[in-house]
């Protein structure tokens, strides 16, 4: 029996009402907005949920020196269709020249790293 189950991914943000945005478009879902603090309601899986970190600094990766802290691993059907979809909503690549691999890695607007993984 486990202790616990996942309530939320929480990730801090300048600003959660638009960072929610963000993974709306990638994970739909529909969004709740409260004062400081931003779930998506995605179906099937855990909330996401966002709140602000006025001082946010986001981490560096690659970065021998620091971590990710941590990301997000997105299943999808075709990583070139999917990748045109997350650029157009403001994600920047990080590592998504290997075409070959079954995964490319990105930032969220405000740097968070995920990978798109046809795994």
């Amino acid at each position: 029996m486990s202790l616990a189950k996942v309530g939320a991914v929480v990730l801090d943000c300048p600003d959660p009402h638009t960072l929610a945005g963000f993974y709306a478009g990638v994970l739909g879902g529909t969004v709740v907005d409260e004062e400081d603090w931003v779930e998506l309601k995605v179906p099937g899986g855990p909330v996401v949920a966002f709140q602000t970190a006025p001082e946010y600094v986001p981490p560096t990766w690659p970065s021998p020196e620091g971590s990710q802290q941590f990301h997000l691993d997105l299943t999808v059907e075709d990583l070139d269709a999917a990748e045109k979809e997350v650029l157009a909503l403001g994600a920047k690549p990080l590592d998504a020249d290997d075409r070959a691999r079954t995964f490319r890695v990105y930032a969220d607007p405000v740097g968070h790293p995920f990978c798109l993984c046809a795994c």
